[in-house]
Parts: structure tokens; C-alpha cells; sequence
């Protein structure tokens, strides 16, 4: 697979971002450090590229039904404008990804799945479309999208678009936004603790909206950002990422994801795995661990209590928000409860930890 490069990748370039490959892209990884782009989300407002990121629309009169059938989640009474994140599973219960979908009406959709993995969604929810009146279209390469997060993202973007952010609720959306010529379609939604919106819109007014952010926020201390933060952030405030908390083998009841699930609607992809799942009971689950040392526990580290395996990490950091060495690991869903005492095993040594809150960071 060819690497690809965002619309904002000049802009990068200039910025001095170090550019690394990501899901089949040419992205910063940083700027400055991942500290003070970590900090400046956390305390005043910080800007992605996520041009990475999928988009799929869905369109015509099985549109609610397709989506009901292929997501776990149920979009029946979602109203026009809202968003609910939900999972794609595969037919024995496991995660093909997970994704937020947005409902423009019963008939029109746009879904949003992560950049690794559009090219495998696209496949997967092929598969379903024959049996639906609908019109399905991958139409990633021509969106760009930035993430503007941090406490200050509203007082920023306002500065851009005559239209009344504050209007706009968490995990809702709105279209036609002018600015400078072009419609943006702008969300209230984030993976990183904070509030925040994203910015769809096509390549060049992309670029223009990402250079006049950085132009009219420096009094706000804005701040591009990369990837490392981006997973520093997200990690904190406890959201799973695609290939260390999620994956085709781990099933969302495992990962406290249940409520994403709707049992109650009619036959959907996995449902039946799904239920057996539940009928029996989950042995795994997914846990929060802090370190005794500055240590810090890598993803697939071993996890053990009294000497014997009970899991490993998935994810792990020096926390920059909290100073502290954080991680979350998949574990015996029996083997420990919230203060026990474990062992990570970081180069063949053991390292004492505690079993912790998943949600790190409480944002209220």
C-alpha cells in the first residue's frame, strides 16, 4: 500500500512536524514536544489533522435499516444531527472497528470509521449492501477534517464562522457552515477528554481553515498537534484505540463497551455471538493500572498476580498530565478488583503496580 499524504501535509513541512507513517499516511507525530501540545489541549486549545480518518456516506430509503443492521448500535431515535458512536462486529461477535455515525435523516448517513481500517470497513460493510434500497460510497479522499480541541476550541473556531457554535451540543453536528466560500460541516465531538469540534470540509478550504485557526489563536495559545499526544490524550480520559484495546478477537462486552450494544433491536452483524457471549458470562475485562516506579509498562507487557499471568498491557505512558506511569491492560476478569496489588514484568523484571479507575482523567 502506497503512503498517503493529507491535504495539510505542506503545512506540516513548514510547521517542522516530524512525520511519521500512520494508517497508510505521511503524519506529524509531534511539533514541539509531545509535553507542551499535550499541555496546550488540556489548558487552552490545541489543532489535528485527522484528514487520515474514513468517510463513508450512506443514502436512500434502507439507509436507517443498513445502518441499524451493520452497527451495534440503534439509530432509530437518534434525531437528525446527532451522532452515537457504535462498533462494527463480524459475524462471530468480535470487533471489525469502531466508528461514530452521523444522521443527516432516516435516508442519510455519514460514517466515520479509523484511518487503518477504512479500506477493511469498506469491505466488510460491502459485503451487507445487496440486501439493502441504499447507495454506499467511500468518499475519504476528497474530505480533509481537523480536530479543535481544548478548553478553548470554541472561543477559536467562533473567530472563523458566523454561525453560533454554543448552539451546537455534545455528539451533534451541523452542516453548511460558510466560511470563505465553502461549506464545512462542523461537530461537537473528540478523543481526548476535552470539548471540542471537528471540521470537515473539502482539501483547499482545509487548508485555509487550519492556517487562519493558527493565525487567529495565538492570544488562546494554540498549538498544532500530532499523533503522540493525540494518544497520550485519549488515553487518559479512558477511550479504547483500534489495535490495543479493540480488535477482531475481543468482543465490546470485554471492553466496557456494552452500552453501544443494543440487544434489544431487531438482527444485527454478530448479534447472535453476541447474546451467547452474554448467556455465558465474559472472562476478560479491561482495567486501569498505576505504577510504583517510573516504569513505564509497554503494550503486550505481562500482567501477573501472586506469580501468575492474568493478562497483559495494551496501552501505556508516562502520564503528562499526572506525572505519574499509567496503563490499561486486558486481564482474568476474576483475578482483580479496584486496589490489588500486581506485577507488570518490564524486561524480564517485575514492576509493582496497582489496579486503578480506568478513567484517569474525570472531566465533568
Amino acid at each position: 500500500m502506497s503512503t498517503k499524504k493529507t491535504p495539510l501535509y505542506e503545512e506540516h513541512e513548514k510547521l517542522g512536524g516530524k512525520i511519521v507513517e500512520f494508517g497508510g499516511f505521511l503524519l506529524p507525530v509531534e511539533y514541539e514536544s509531545l509535553q507542551s501540545e499535550h499541555e496546550a489541549v488540556r489548558n487552552n486549545v490545541g489543532l489535528f489533522d485527522v484528514s487520515h480518518m474514513g468517510e463513508f456516506t450512506v443514502k436512500g430509503k434502507d439507509a436507517l435499516k443498513f445502518i441499524n443492521y451493520v452497527c451495534t448500535n440503534d439509530y432509530t431515535d437518534c434525531a437528525e444531527g446527532q451522532i452515537q458512536y457504535s462498533l462494527l462486529l463480524n459475524e462471530d461477535g468480535g470487533m471489525v472497528d469502531d466508528l461514530l455515525v452521523y444522521k443527516n435523516s432516516d435516508e442519510d448517513f455519514l460514517m466515520v470509521p479509523n484511518a487503518a481500517n477504512t479500506e477493511k470497513d469498506f469491505n466488510h460493510l460491502s459485503k451487507y449492501v445487496d440486501k439493502f434500497d441504499i447507495e454506499f460510497k467511500n468518499i475519504s479522499d476528497t474530505v480533509g477534517e481537523i480536530a479543535v480541541q481544548g478548553p478553548k476550541a470554541e472561543e477559536l473556531l467562533q473567530r472563523l464562522v458566523d454561525f453560533d457554535l454554543s448552539k451546537i451540543e455534545y455528539y451533534h453536528f451541523e452542516k453548511n457552515i460558510k466560511f470563505n466560500g465553502h461549506d464545512l460541516l462542523i461537530s461537537r465531538t473528540g478523543y481526548t477528554g476535552e470539548d471540542g469540534f471537528e471540521v470537515y470540509a473539502d482539501h483547499e478550504a482545509t487548508v485555509a481553515v487550519w492556517k487562519e485557526l493558527l493565525e487567529k489563536g495565538q492570544d488562546l495559545g494554540v498549538k498544532p498537534c500530532g499523533l503522540g499526544c493525540r494518544d497520550t490524550l485519549r488515553f487518559e480520559a479512558a477511550m479504547p484505540l483500534y489495535g490495543n484495546e479493540l480488535s477482531d478477537e475481543i468482543s465490546p462486552l470485554e471492553v466496557g463497551l456494552k452500552f453501544a450494544v443494543k440487544m434489544n433491536k431487531d438482527d444485527f452483524v454478530g448479534k447472535a455471538k453476541t447474546q451467547e457471549k452474554i448467556d455465558k458470562g465474559i472472562d476478560k475485562k479491561l482495567i486501569g493500572i498505576e505504577m510504583q516506579t517510573k516504569r513505564i509498562a509497554r503494550q503486550g507487557a505481562e500482567v501477573q498476580k501472586d506469580g501468575k499471568t492474568i493478562g497483559k498491557v495494551t496501552t501505556g505512558y508516562l502520564s503528562p498530565t499526572f506525572g505519574v506511569c499509567l496503563a490499561n491492560a486486558f486481564v482474568d476478569k476474576s483475578a482483580v478488583a479496584l486496589g490489588d496489588e500486581v506485577d507488570v514484568i518490564i524486561r524480564n523484571k517485575p514492576s509493582k503496580a496497582t489496579v486503578v479507575k480506568r478513567k484517569f482523567l474525570d472531566r465533568k
